[in-house]
């Protein structure tokens, strides 16, 4: 099991880039993730 398993995160700029990318491998790793995006809600869903 993950070190960050049920563990809370959030990440601002998350809907492109490098911000996506993180989220994503911090989801993979078992962590809760919390989103935050600026204009781009299409992307961030």
């Amino acid at each position: 099991m993950s070190g960050l398993a049920g563990q809370r995160v959030l990440v601002t700029g998350a809907a492109r880039r490098i911000g996506r990318e993180i989220a994503l491998y911090l989801h993979e790793r078992g962590a809760r993730v919390l989103i935050h995006y600026g204009g781009s809600e299409a992307e961030a869903r």
